[in-house]
């Protein structure tokens, strides 16, 4: 089975990966790859400079992800272009991804997709378990984790897919608005309810 996670910032979807893969169920990363297709020499780090040209560049002429983010974050026509640009190229390596797992002989796959519902994704999957955290729960862990000031955290916030909205689309929903061994207690029965451990 492949298994589609997802959640939104600061859900606490990094913890359950880790949970996973603590028994040994591989996780694909869409976010890690994301990071792989933009490095220097790939198709879509190319595309990125000739679209947004080389301010989004650091000194080592490497993507500086804050200035990008500053860039899309506050402008959806620049996070289609960028979004049209990288989803292609990770939708590919995770797909490869999974493939040699399976092929490895392991019988679960998770693909950790944080835009699984808003990219239409759902069809790479089998199932689908969204990490749940509640707005004030979420607001507080960004600021705090990130240093985010209120304003940003709240743009970063509005910048995804309510996660109230995507409950109606999950197949299974994991609230994570408690500690990490309340999560994991959760994260085991929802694994053994399908059968996985």
């Amino acid at each position: 089975m492949i298994i589609g996670l997802t959640g939104g910032i600061a859900s606490g979807k990094s913890a359950v990966s880790n949970l996973l893969r603590s028994y040994n169920i591989p996780v694909v990363d869409a976010d890690l790859i994301a990071r792989q297709v933009v490095e220097q020499g790939q198709s879509a780090y190319v595309k990125i400079v000739e679209h947004f040209g080389k301010e989004v560049l650091d000194e080592e002429e490497n993507i500086d992800r804050k200035k990008l983010g500053g860039i899309i974050f506050t402008d959806a026509r620049k996070r289609k272009a960028l979004n049209g640009i990288v989803h292609p190229a990770v939708r590919l390596e995770m797909k490869k991804q999974a493939e040699h797992y399976l092929m490895e002989g392991f019988s679960h796959v998770v693909m950790d997709i944080p835009l699984l519902f808003e990219s239409r994704l759902t069809h790479m999957v089998d199932r689908t378990l969204l990490i749940y955290v509640d707005e004030k729960t979420q607001f507080s862990r960004l600021v705090k984790r990130d240093n985010f000031t209120e304003e940003e955290a709240r743009s970063r916030i509005a910048s995804q897919m309510p996660l109230k909205d995507k409950v109606e689309l999950a197949d299974a929903v994991i609230t994570n608005n408690g500690s990490l061994e309340e999560l994991k207690v959760k994260l085991d029965e929802q694994l053994r309810e399908w059968k996985i451990i």
